[in-house]
């Protein structure tokens, strides 16, 4: 860790001896970070991710990675010359377009991202939902328009990831799996994130977005947030447009069992370690 630190002696000091109470509170602790798919386009935001990841788990702490890519998807999509529509924020996903889908989030970008944590000194190893019956499936049916091949978690079996936690090595984990009548889903990253969070009972999970977190009317941060207080806010009109779906599924992955769900910016640097291991934290934390 030392290596990452930049100043005097004594100003390394002072780091560490902020640092150290966290890394002791979440030793050992699992933390669900789910990382989206436009930070995924810089690769520099991309080798930093992956560094702060290795760094994590080398501090005693059992980071698991979900990661999205929806621009990636499309720009296949496009490349394929495949026309791809959405409805209630979800991509409508055909037979032809789910294979896309999977060979794109199964594959190229999980594979890229293992590959960073593992040029860091790290040790990571890719699966996706399908991988031991991880992730099942049902189809997501409670919309207007019918999106294909798009689910939502149902099971969760959390048995290859026990397998892999504790061992020096970091899952990163693609939102797609397989339902109980064996087609593949193409599963929303967020939602898939707070399932395996919930399953594995996770001190925290971490939506990295393009935001700084939940902002109140004024545009500043808000740094703590209660369930009661995020459906306050929503009725009053401060929490509006994109960021309602983000807190609800943040609730979402607290009644699955999760002690604490932050939002904060991807790409702002080390923006995980700052959440974790300083006092002030990075973005909105949100409890039961």
């Amino acid at each position: 860790m030392t290596d990452t630190l930049k100043g005097s002696p004594q100003e390394q000091a002072e780091i560490l001896m902020q640092a150290l109470p966290h890394m002791l509170r979440y030793d050992e602790s699992i933390i669900v970070v789910k990382y989206g798919g436009h930070a995924m386009g810089d690769e520099e935001v991309a080798r930093r991710f992956a560094k702060d990841m290795v760094l994590l788990e080398q501090s005693g702490v059992n980071p698991v990675v979900v990661h999205g890519g929806g621009p990636q998807i499309g720009a296949m999509l496009n490349k394929l010359g495949i026309k791809s529509e959405f409805a209630s924020g979800l991509r409508i996903t055909d037979r032809a377009t789910v294979e896309i889908v999977e060979m794109v989030l199964a594959g190229s970008i999980n594979k890229n991202l293992v590959g960073y944590i593992n040029a860091e000194g790290g040790r990571a190893i890719g699966l996706c939902g399908k991988d031991g019956n991880m992730v099942t499936a049902r189809k997501v049916t409670d919309t207007e328009v019918d999106l294909g091949f798009v689910g939502e978690p149902d099971k969760v079996d959390t048995t290859v990831l026990d397998q892999v936690l504790g061992r020096e090595l970091i899952p990163v984990l693609a939102p797609v799996a397989m339902g109980a009548d064996g087609e593949t889903y193409n599963v929303n990253a967020d939602t898939f994130a707070g399932a395996i969070a919930g399953a594995l009972g996770a001190k925290r999970l971490l939506f990295l977005t393009d935001v700084p977190g939940v902002l109140d009317k004024n545009k500043q941060l808000i740094k703590e947030l209660k369930v009661d207080d995020i459906r306050r806010l929503i009725a009053d009109g401060t929490i509006t447009g994109g960021m309602i779906p983000k807190v609800e599924t943040c609730i979402y992955a607290l009644e699955q069992g999760v002690e604490g769900v932050v939002i904060l910016d991807g790409q702002t640097p080390h923006a995980v370690l700052v959440e974790l291991l300083t006092d002030g934290g990075a973005g909105t934390l949100i409890t039961r």
